[in-house]
């Protein structure tokens, strides 16, 4: 089931590249530092109005090289038209049911972002498959990470902010399943987005192993 090849995807890999970018030619300079440094899973943001397009164009380029999901998803109408355009998952700042139905019927991982316990259950119930630790990972670091699974260790958390290059072992030591990176692989030259992602690359294996 292509669904629970794109979960056991994301938590194999452990790192995300959390992308808002506005040209193709951009977008493929950072694609290939990723991938440069064996990160393959990206979120394409929908704060631009052409995230749709990018989607589209990277995954025909890339194929199966590259995961690429949708990010800043806030409707039901915007998750539809980027899985029409080609996203393999669907990740939002928040919790929307509409949302939640429409992946569910396509099969498609939704990780919304939940802040309350209350908010974490009422997403799980819905059919989430990852809950996204947001914007809690920025503000409290990997104890946020703990302090979910504590009383539900089986929640799958994707965090969002707060990973740098000195604390990824913390995260994984919390528990985290994957961790959503932003500004390190996304800002900057290829050759600095590239270093970035293969220094994170090196921490996630060696924990790993």
């Amino acid at each position: 089931m292509k669904k629970l090849r794109v979960l056991s995807r994301i938590e194999k890999e452990k790192l995300m590249a959390i992308i808002r970018v506005e040209t193709i030619d951009r977008a493929k300079e950072i694609v290939d530092s990723c991938l440069a440094g064996k990160i393959s899973c990206l979120e394409i943001s929908y704060t631009n109005d052409n995230a749709g397009e990018i989607i589209e164009q990277l995954k025909t380029i890339y194929a199966d090289q590259i995961l690429i999901g949708a990010g800043t998803v806030l409707d039901s109408e915007t998750a539809r038209l980027a899985i029409l355009n080609g996203a393999e998952f669907i990740i939002a700042p928040n919790f929307q049911l509409s949302v939640a139905k429409v992946c569910h019927r396509y099969q498609v991982p939704y990780m919304p972002g939940c802040t309350s316990m209350t908010e974490i259950i009422t997403a799980l119930e819905a059919g989430s498959d990852m809950i996204k630790a947001f914007p809690t990972s920025s503000i409290v670091g990997p104890k946020i990470i703990s302090t979910i699974k504590t009383p539900m260790p089986h929640v799958p958390v994707l965090s969002s902010g707060g990973v740098t290059l000195d604390n990824v072992t913390n995260w994984l030591q919390a528990g985290v399943d994957c961790m959503g990176v932003g500004t390190l692989l996304s800002k900057g030259s290829q050759a600095e987005i590239a270093e970035h992602a293969q220094t994170l690359r090196k921490q996630v294996d060696a924990f790993m192993n």
